[in-house]
């Protein structure tokens, strides 16, 4: 493959889309997360903020012992405390990176309140250090499309001169178009002096819902990386989604000749994992990984889809990880087909999990007629991100209803082992219940999002539920699944909380300054 074919694919979910207000992911799940990106041969990974938190250092660093082949990449400030802290996460990864950034344009010059003279000689200084300790050095000039041409261009030829590999242009708001993202990357490597000797990447986030579309222009205007994030997570609107530039290159080709090395049959199985561990449900319509992407409900769609797949389908699903068979799960289903149909839907449990799973879907098929693809794929989030509940647990819930009455709830919680029960009332059975459990329970944490989802269709249908809370600027997500709404209410608030409490113990007392000192990177 020729060098100008191939467009590198730097993934930042775990840096970028874990910014994303309750997207926090523990440190084992990040330790997943980072697996399934380098099985994925995805060429980059941006593994954290490294001097962030102890937290983002550890998971930073684990991560890079144990990759085994894609680059590990961490972020740091323009400060040599930053790029220290980040080589020290990076320096034991197989094929290391720094990844160092400033704010350019003349609202993030501000910030500082540094000259355009102070900011280059420290962009120089600090690229410079960086490359003293690592051979592969990325640099970025944060909200570079709202700055100004003539010092863009001057302070991308001082990083170049300094020693920087690799010269990413962040589209840091979604502000710019496909149009002026081509154009801007075309211009850098035409007019700056050794920019043939980088390479040139694109980062856009999605606020005006561009993301993809710039940049994919980037790359056209000669950008070979791209940075994106499974699902498009991220701050605010989200980031260019990896799904989407990786399918959109490999099906249309015939106009954007380029290629990367992502295998994308894992696709599903990825986007899956990450909507569970961040707590960020996969929209139905979400291009290439959404519910509805593959699905056909008009006659003239199906009829189409009988006759030749392609007259409605630019893309087959197997090409994404989807299968095609269908085997219909029931109560008389055995261990095998379920772990047959698991493995269709992208999951692969071990042999205990696996036990858990089943004793859950016979459960749930004595309660229902046939458990459908979707069923299996909320049971098994349940499962997973019931594997946080540890000090808080849902032991028993009876709620009662009334047309003009108060809703009560009694309700059972295993606190720290010791189980305890309370009865609380409310406007409505689910508020009723989150009122016991802080009646149980007290805390401070506000809800932000409740949010209720059918899985399946008819009455017998699992709900899946998602709560985000938050405390004192610490935010965490529960989901739960349950043919009963109100349990899976109780079970996902739960959730959240005991996200909250390990929040909470690993942030000590000076949370705040480092959630606001993390999200300041954009």
């Amino acid at each position: 493959m020729a060098d100008g074919e191939h467009v590198l694919i730097f993934d930042t979910t775990l840096r970028d889309g874990e910014q994303s207000p309750g997207a926090t992911m523990s440190h084992t799940e990040k330790l997943e997360i980072a697996e399934l990106l380098d099985e994925m041969a995805v060429d980059i990974i941006e593994a954290g903020f490294p001097i962030a938190s102890e937290g983002d250092f550890e998971a930073v660093s684990e991560i890079s012992r144990l990759a085994k082949s894609a680059v590990i990449c961490g972020l740091a400030r323009a400060n040599f405390q930053d790029i220290d802290r980040c080589w020290e996460a990076v320096r034991k990864a197989r094929r290391p990176r720094i990844h160092t950034f400033i704010g350019t344009s003349p609202l993030h010059r501000d910030i500082p309140k540094l000259s355009k003279d102070e900011m280059a000689k420290r962009i120089h200084d600090t690229v410079t250090h960086a490359r003293n300790l690592c051979d592969n050095v990325q640099w970025s000039p944060m909200d570079a499309t709202r700055t100004e041409w003539d010092y863009l261009a001057r302070v991308v030829e001082i990083a170049i001169k300094a020693g920087a590999t690799t010269i990413n242009i962040p589209d840091t708001v979604g502000y710019t178009a496909p149009r002026e993202s081509a154009g801007l990357i075309k211009r850098l490597i035409q007019e700056v002096p050794g920019a043939d000797e980088v390479v040139f990447a694109t980062h856009c986030h999605n606020d005006l819902g561009m993301a993809t579309a710039n940049a994919l222009a980037a790359v056209e205007g000669g950008a070979r990386q791209i940075e994106c994030t499974i699902n498009g997570l991220g701050e605010r609107a989200g980031n260019t989604a990896l799904e989407e530039v990786v399918m959109a290159m490999r099906v249309r080709s015939d106009i954007m000749p380029f290629k990367t090395g992502v295998d994308t049959t894992k696709l599903i199985h990825v986007s899956r994992r990450v909507a569970t561990v961040s707590g960020f449900a996969v929209q139905y319509n979400k291009a290439i990984v959404g519910k509805n992407a593959f699905a056909h409900e008009s006659g003239i769609h199906q009829d189409g889809m009988l006759k030749n797949a392609k007259t409605f389908e630019i893309m087959r699903p197997e090409d994404v990880g989807l299968s095609e068979t269908s085997i219909v799960m029931g109560k008389h289903s055995g261990r095998a087909a379920l772990r047959s149909k698991l493995r269709e839907l992208g999951f692969d449990p071990g042999d205990n999990q696996l036990n858990d799973i089943f004793v859950r879907f016979k459960a749930l098929a004595d309660r229902k007629k046939e458990v459908f693809d979707d069923d299996l794929v909320a049971l098994i989030r349940d499962q997973e991100t019931g594997e946080v509940n540890d000090r808080i647990k849902v032991k028993f819930l009876r709620v009662i209803c009334g047309t003009e009455a108060p809703q009560s709830a009694d309700l059972i919680l295993e606190i720290d082992g010791e189980e305890t029960r309370g009865t609380a009332q409310g406007d409505g059975p689910v508020d009723a219940t989150f009122n016991a459990v802080k009646k149980l329970f007290p805390h401070k944490a506000r809800l932000q999002l409740y949010q209720v989802q059918a899985v399946t269709e008819g009455t017998d249908a699992q709900a899946t539920v998602s709560v985000r809370m938050e405390e004192d600027g610490l935010i965490a997500t529960g989901q739960s699944a349950d043919t009963d709404t109100v349990v899976a209410s109780a079970k996902a608030y739960v959730n959240a909380l005991n996200r909250l409490l390990v929040r909470r113990q690993r942030a000590g007392p000076d949370a705040d300054v480092k959630q606001v000192s993390y999200r300041v990177t954009g």
